[in-house]
């Protein structure tokens, strides 16, 4: 660690551990939005299959083009020699591996399991010498992470446990190493330790590629307020500064999905990685503003569709008083709305998954109309229902009705997210892209510069995905500047 902490200070860090919260990385001198605060590769890392992302990818790069099966164990893909080259040292032993898995226990391989598998080979081969290690890349600062699970196992579900142990024995089944070269109850331990310390790997539009550990990044507090954004290009975090931060500061990062009330982000820091924020945001849990904002964000509108008061639970439960005008809206009315809501939404999920992209469509307007009436125009429910509609109509290539939907959906986002959160710059993106499709050019380069003003910070400036970015906003402009004069009669 003394190594690690070295290396840190080149790059004015330190690791502090504070009784709280642990260790935690602080700021040995300011950094500037945008700043690139800490950088690291995976120690190990796997793809993954999703809804999301269902095509196979490159082991090294995650890359779906030109993949090439390994001929030997037929289940890592690789997209080119140089990739496979990267990745022989850990593949040669996993193969040999994989290969005597029978045909069914490979259909249990999940992105854990072979996640699992790898760090068991990493470990063994830095012990063998065959792969060097480093202050910044080896076993130890795996054992040195923290797993809450197994601080607060009073609190976790046995099965949980029981999960944790089969999962470890069938990494055992996998590799099929002498007792002296495996330890199974290490294993679980490191299991637990996955679940609060795995990162998912995402591209530049924030799409899950796949799955790594990365010890270093792991040192990184979360907070709802975060100061700091962690971004991948290609295997590689990174972390910049979304905001200025002063020397002495500690670093923080988001674990979760920020759009949601106090009480919500709670539950899922609860039962993902087993604490209590006491962020900025956090701190303020019960007091007037943060049970406004709840109400905004997850309870129920004003009957009157003028008023733009929120409601609050009467206190004899009959319904909900607006805390505007005083009016009462009715609990049998509000839980006749959600439960039409719900009836429609499982009818508009089938016929989704089913394909039917025109039925599901028609579905969701039905959900959204409804929310309009229930709900604040700000509710986490109605965004995250136009964002489904967005999707389906981006997939049917509905350009100019996909366009009033990302619109609609921008407000909320910079009601929800910090103001330089990525998700903001990429639905400008969004909107910038199809606003130039449509011919609406000075929206566009509107749009676009309002992407750039935040993805620059949180992506940086030298990436492909940033440098499409800045060309379309360069053409747009031009063929903006060119229609001025054009009008203008020059």
């Amino acid at each position: 660690m003394d190594e690690l902490q070295n290396q840190l200070n080149d790059q004015s860090l330190t690791i502090l551990t504070i009784p709280e919260k642990g260790r935690c990385l602080f700021t040995a001198r300011d950094f500037s939005p945008g700043e690139v605060i800490l950088s690291d590769g995976p120690y190990v890392s796997v793809p993954n299959k999703n809804k999301e992302s269902p095509e196979s990818k490159c082991e090294w790069c995650f890359s779906s083009v030109n993949l090439k099966k390994c001929s030997a164990c037929h289940v890592v893909y690789y997209c080119s020699s140089k990739c496979q080259k990267s990745d022989w040292k850990m593949h040669s032993v996993e193969c040999q591996a994989l290969k005597k898995v029978e045909q069914e226990r490979l259909k249990l391989l999940t992105p854990s399991i072979r996640l699992m598998v790898r760090l068991c080979i990493r470990q063994k081969l830095e012990i063998q010498k065959i792969l060097p290690t480093t202050a910044r890349d080896n076993y130890k600062l795996i054992k040195a992470l923290v797993s809450r699970i197994l601080m607060y196992i009073s609190e976790v579900n046995e099965n949980q446990l029981v999960l944790y142990a089969q999962m470890a024995n069938l990494v055992n089944l996998i590799l099929q190493w002498p007792d002296s070269e495996i330890n199974i109850k290490e294993i679980a331990g490191n299991f637990s330790k996955l679940a609060c310390n795995a990162h998912t790997i995402c591209d530049s539009e924030l799409r899950p590629l796949g799955t790594g550990l990365y010890p270093v990044i792991s040192v990184i507090n979360h907070s709802c307020s975060p100061n700091s954004v962690l971004v991948f290009e290609d295997r590689l975090a990174v972390v910049r500064a979304m905001q200025q931060i002063p020397k002495g500061t500690e670093v923080s990062i988001s674990y979760i999905e920020l759009a949601g009330s106090t009480v919500t982000r709670q539950k899922a820091l609860k039962e993902q990685y087993f604490f209590t924020c006491t962020c900025a945001r956090c701190i303020n849990l019960g007091q007037r503003d943060d049970i406004k904002e709840s109400a905004i964000l997850e309870g129920y509108r004003c009957k009157d569709s003028k008023c733009n008061g929120f409601l609050i639970r009467y206190s004899d439960n009959k319904g909900f008083v607006c805390q505007q005008c005083g009016l009462l809206r009715n609990k049998e009315e509000i839980s006749q709305i959600t439960n039409e809501v719900k009836c429609i939404s499982e009818k508009a999920s089938i016929s989704l998954s089913s394909g039917c992209k025109n039925e599901s469509i028609l579905a969701y307007k039905m959900i959204e109309e409804l929310q309009l009436k229930l709900c604040n125009p700000f509710s986490i429910n109605l965004m995250r229902t136009r964002e489904t509609l967005l999707k389906i109509l981006m997939e049917l290539q509905e350009w100019k009705e996909a366009l009033s939907y990302c619109r609609l959906t921008i407000p909320t986002y910079e009601r929800v997210y910090p103001s330089c959160h990525p998700l903001i710059g990429l639905q400008y993106y969004m909107s910038g892209k199809l606003e130039w499709l449509l011919g609406e050019t000075e929206a566009a380069v509107r749009s676009l510069t309002k992407a750039l003003d935040v993805l620059r910070i949180t992506h940086g400036t030298k990436t492909s995905f940033m440098m499409e970015l800045m060309s379309k906003l360069d053409e747009a402009r031009a063929e903006a500047s060119y229609m001025l004069r054009s009008r203008n009669g020059e």
